[in-house]
C-alpha cells in the first residue's frame, strides 16, 4: 500500500440494530472486519429518540440496515430524524439479497449500497466527502 493511500481515521459509525430475524446486523459487521484497512468503532445507544447533539457530534456515518426496518420501524424512523437534525450523513444497506429498499429511506439516504465490502467501506468515505460544506442537500 503506498503512503498517501494510508487512512489512519477511526470512522465512528452507528448502525441501526433490533429484531434481526436474518442476523443482518451481525453479517454487515462481520463485511466491515473482514477490510482490516479499515478502521471503526461504533456507537450504540440504547434509545435513538433521545440523543442529543453532543453524541452526534462523534458520530461520522449512520448505517440503516433497511432489512430491519419493518421489524423496527419506529426505532429506524427516529434514528433517521436524528441523523437528519444533526446533518449526519445517511448510508441505507440493502437488505441482504433483495435489491428494493423502503422508499421513505431511499429519499433520504446519503448512499445506498448492497453487502460488497469494498464498496460499503467506499461509500462509507463517500458519504462523508458528500456531508463536507459543499453537499447541502441532507
Amino acid at each position: 500500500m503506498f503512503e498517501e493511500d494510508k487512512d489512519d481515521k477511526i470512522y465512528n459509525l452507528l448502525i441501526s440494530n433490533g429484531i434481526d430475524q436474518n442476523q443482518e446486523y451481525s453479517k454487515f459487521v462481520e463485511k466491515l472486519y473482514s477490510k482490516v484497512d479499515f478502521l471503526w468503532k461504533e456507537s450504540v445507544p440504547g434509545s435513538y429518540s433521545h440523543l442529543r447533539e453532543k453524541f452526534f457530534n462523534k458520530i461520522d456515518v449512520v448505517i440503516i440496515l433497511s432489512g430491519l426496518y419493518e421489524n423496527n420501524k419506529e426505532k429506524i424512523d427516529a434514528l433517521v430524524e436524528a441523523a437528519q437534525k444533526y446533518s449526519k450523513p445517511i448510508l441505507l444497506v440493502r437488505p441482504y439479497g433483495i435489491e428494493e429498499v423502503p422508499e421513505n429511506l431511499e429519499s433520504l439516504a446519503t448512499n445506498i449500497v448492497g453487502w460488497n465490502a469494498n464498496c460499503i467501506i467506499d461509500n462509507i468515505k463517500a458519504a462523508l466527502d458528500m456531508n463536507s460544506d459543499e453537499y447541502d442537500e441532507i
